[in-house]
């Protein structure tokens, strides 16, 4: 009799001591990136066959209920994440981010902000139908059009090109030509050439650190952008993107908008305001919590 107790007693001890082992194996937080977690997995054994000719032992895993047949194998397995149509998986963009972190897509529904990745997240560089589908977006969303409408606005209070006028026609040739200057920026600086160069032309917030920090990563991404594989590189995407957008709207830009000085004005206009953009996406996070208290 107390020898098969010490049998039963030495059966339960190793029954547990697997089970615990392949608990810990089978921890999400252990698992490697997605790519190699199909050869990191290790087979699944029961408690049932651990225990073997003690069936009145009972493991503590098996107070939970049974997985459904065929998916003890994959039930436990983290699947890799479905990258949507910005080619950032919403998985992806919520782990890592600090709470009250998270990019909007348009930026008090008015600015488009499509470019953004929320920080702490690292989606896989986008594709070339990817960054097609960010270019369009930031290009015909309905907050496009709103944000056009402001700057053109702005644009014919300011008399910023004389020759186009003023009044309700002025503002008309400001907005068409502005919807334009957008458009094509967009597809340039954001597929095109990003597609070309193998560069990745989404805005990665920093999310932490001190203002100065922050302000200057923001601005120095005019000049630096990830390539494909992570790296740094410099940015000539934006740079010859934003040259070629100015040398295509000498087209359709009064004469007086077409000397050399006003299309690099016009340049350094470009160049300047996606820096500014860009330090407003960095900091809007921050702004939509703890001064309007509200949610990005």
């Amino acid at each position: 009799m107390h020898l098969a107790f010490f049998f039963l007693l030495s059966a339960a001890t190793l029954c547990l001591g697997q089970s615990g082992s392949q608990s810990q194996t089978l921890d999400p937080g252990d698992y490697p990136p997605s790519q190699d977690r199909g050869s990191s997995l290790v087979p699944v054994v029961s408690s049932e066959t651990a225990l073997g000719a003690s069936p009145n032992v009972q493991s503590p895993q098996q107070s939970s209920p049974p997985e459904p047949t065929g998916t003890s194998g994959e039930g436990n397995t983290a699947k890799p994440s479905e990258p949507n149509g910005l080619g950032q998986s919403t998985s992806t963009a919520k782990e890592g981010t600090p709470a009250g972190q998270e990019q909007p897509k348009r930026i008090l529904g008015v600015m488009p902000n499509f470019r953004a990745v929320s920080a702490g997240a690292l989606p896989p560089p986008p594709t070339a139908k990817q960054a097609f589908i960010i270019a369009t977006q930031n290009s015909f969303d309905y907050s496009s059009f709103i944000f056009v409408g402001i700057t053109s606005l702005l644009a014919e209070g300011t008399d910023a090109h004389a020759q186009l006028g003023k009044g309700v026609a002025g503002f008309g040739r400001y907005y068409w030509r502005g919807f334009v200057d957008k458009t094509d920026g967009n597809y340039l600086v954001i597929f095109a050439l990003p597609t070309l160069f193998h560069q990745d032309e989404r805005y990665y917030a920093l999310g932490k650190g001190g203002i100065w920090k922050r302000g200057f990563y923001a601005g120095s991404r005019i000049v630096i952008t990830p390539d494909y594989h992570g790296h740094n590189s410099f940015n000539i995407s934006e740079l010859l993107g934003r040259g070629m957008a100015q040398g295509i709207s000498a087209a359709y830009y009064p004469s007086g908008s077409r000397t050399a000085g006003a299309l690099t004005t016009k340049f350094a206009y470009a160049i300047g305001r996606d820096a500014l953009t860009n330090t407003f996406r960095e900091f809007w996070p921050d702004i939509a919590t703890h001064v309007l208290h509200r949610h990005p």
